[in-house]
């Protein structure tokens, strides 16, 4: 296992600095180190690896949404209003619609089968998206409009909807009919997740008032108590809806409203150990995709996901309408909306392994979606947030994010 980790971190930094010198997002050669170093290439990642491969990626999810939640305002959330709700959900239906409108004239699927693989693609990657806003953030641009909140959020709620549909869909392929309560559980999930965080939030800042600890203790406590919620939404899952992912970044932004100066400090410790997590969650992600089956799709699989996305910017506008929000911050919210990856990575074989019968076409449009979109999506927000995004009177005194 200790080759394993040795030859993903060297190669994957060497091709995520090349990628960087050719004017690409790093992420694109994290991708390929794990593509070429997975078990459908050269094979040279450890089994133990691959095995906890899942966890890792949880892992490395978790740190970035936390540090998401340090620095993401409450007050920015009131401020962008409407859109920010209606950004969690209808882009994705948007996207669903039509891959299931469409996919039965590219493929020889159902319109069923065509509704799962519009939710297996439907779902936007926050481990991609999260770490360009906070940059944003960082250095100013889109703040006067809060437009990289409002991305962020959006995000981390898509993920939830699009799950619940996607278990609804797969449960009426079994023979089960449309569960319409299930709806239900995603305003349920939001409330419970919100809830749960800012409750640890007030325990955490309470404990860290009163007993004196270095930062490095305070990390390892946040981290243990993001890892107990996440686990606490598989716990309670047949009872309780629970979003453990947004229940992590409401622990976070209690931290960052109680006690701001504590936030900022913990956010540096974060974006240090986010360095080590990248590396493992987008090598990891490239080592689940089988580019064989990307290899079979041919052109129609492409097409059916430029359609796709061209139907999901059309959410995206809709969403803005009636908002204080440029032509030009419109388009850049639509190009930030691309890019996918975690939860195709997650749930994307599941069809196949569920004997769904398009189970393989399934997975080669999400293997395809990934290698597609996640570059995409993170070069057209490296290229185009300079000119797209106002920036503020801070902008001149940083130096611009890196191409990542």
């Amino acid at each position: 296992m200790l080759y394993s980790l040795a030859i993903m971190v060297l190669c994957g930094m060497i091709l995520s600095g090349t990628m960087q010198k050719l004017k690409l997002p790093g992420l694109v050669g994290m991708l390929l180190t794990g593509i070429v170093l997975g078990p459908n290439a050269l094979n040279l990642i450890a089994p133990e690896l691959l095995n906890v491969s899942a966890d890792l990626r949880q892992i490395a999810l978790i740190v970035i949404l936390t540090r998401a939640g340090l620095a993401l305002d409450i007050k920015d959330l009131k401020r962008v209003g409407r859109p920010a709700i209606l950004m969690c959900f209808i882009p994705a239906t948007f996207e669903i619609t039509a891959t299931t409108i469409f996919a039965p004239m590219f493929f020889p699927v159902s319109h069923l089968e065509a509704a799962i693989m519009g939710t297996v693609l439907g779902a936007v990657s926050p481990a991609v998206i999260v770490p360009k806003m906070l940059k944003l953030m960082e250095h100013g641009y889109g703040r006067e409009k809060s437009i990289p909140q409002l991305i962020m959020a959006g995000a981390s709620v898509d993920d939830i909807y699009v799950i619940v549909l996607f278990t609804s869909f797969m449960g009426m392929y079994q023979g089960s009919s449309f569960d319409a309560v299930s709806l239900f559980k995603i305003p349920a999930a939001i409330v419970t997740g919100l809830m749960a965080g800012i409750l640890l939030g007030l325990v955490l800042v309470m404990l860290f008032q009163r007993i004196h600890m270095r930062d490095t203790a305070k990390i390892l406590i946040l981290l243990s108590t993001a890892f107990l919620l996440i686990s606490l939404e598989t716990a309670i899952k047949k009872y309780v809806p629970m979003s453990g992912l947004l229940a992590v970044m409401s622990l976070g932004g209690t931290i960052l409203k109680k006690n701001d100066i504590l936030a900022k400090r913990l956010s540096g410790k974060f974006s240090k150990i986010w360095v080590a997590a990248e590396l493992m969650l987008f090598i990891l992600v490239g080592a689940t995709v089988d580019i064989s089956y990307a290899a079979k799709a041919g052109f129609m699989a492409v097409a059916l996901i430029f359609l796709a996305l061209a139907i999901r910017i059309c959410g995206v506008f809709v969403c803005l309408v009636k908002t204080p929000i440029s032509p030009k911050e419109r388009l850049f919210c639509a190009i930030a909306y691309l890019p996918k990856a975690t939860v195709q990575a997650a749930i994307g074989g599941l069809p196949l392994a569920a004997g769904v019968a398009a189970g393989n076409t399934i997975l080669t449009v999400a293997v395809l979606a990934i290698l597609i979109t996640a570059p995409l999506g993170a070069m057209g927000v490296d290229s185009t947030y300079q000119r797209l995004l106002a920036g503020n009177d801070v902008q001149g005194k940083f130096p611009m994010p890196d191409k990542q």
